[in-house]
């Protein structure tokens, strides 16, 4: 099985990461293949909304986003994990979000969504955030769900941390990095 990683959070170490690691674990532990895209890190230009993916199905700017196109058909799990900033995904997973614009064309316009392969499609959702109420990650999981729908994933669980801020201080709830894991043990089982 084929895992698909979207680090949402530039911010090396900080608590999205940690969380994403126990994920991690949890599906090489299971002898899964696991890859990682770390946004922050590469070259990724904004949608520029010209349309060209309404005819084809396919972007037209030539960037990183060429490899992640090419893991999210040949995946059959994925997780985006992400702070939340001001309400909302980090801008960094954003605009990878964005380019997929692409896919939702080709689905929705083009009529021709991303088989499901013989595992079916599902992902998880992770997100931390420091504040104390659950707009941002209503929000943030909004964003993540038009994202998974549009790269036919039609079914995905949601796991959110509130109240967790400082650099490394998931650290201190052992529930939290234990919940990403065992959601990651039902992710590919």
């Amino acid at each position: 099985m084929r895992v698909v990683t979207f680090l949402g959070s530039p911010r090396r170490e900080g608590n999205t990461e940690l969380l994403l690691r126990e994920c991690m674990r949890a599906v090489e532990e299971e002898g899964h293949t696991v890859t990682l895209f770390r946004p922050s890190n590469m070259k990724i230009s904004p949608c520029l909304n010209c349309g060209a993916c309404e005819e084809t199905g396919l972007c037209i700017i030539n960037d990183d986003m060429e490899k992640v196109y090419r893991a999210i058909r040949e995946g059959d799990r994925f997780i985006l994990a992400s702070p939340i900033f001001f309400f909302g995904l980090t801008a960094q997973v954003k605009a990878l979000i964005d380019r997929c614009q692409s896919f939702w064309c080709e689905k929705y316009l083009l009529k021709r969504p991303i088989p499901d392969g013989p595992r079916g499609r599902k992902g998880l959702v992770l997100m931390v955030g420091g504040m104390k109420k659950e707009t941002g990650f209503r929000c943030g999981d909004a964003t993540a769900t038009a994202f998974f729908r549009s790269i036919s994933v039609p079914e995905h669980e949601t796991l959110s941390y509130a109240g967790i801020d400082a650099k490394g201080a998931v650290r201190q709830h052992p529930d939290a990095l234990n919940g990403a894991y065992e959601a990651a043990k039902r992710l590919v089982y």
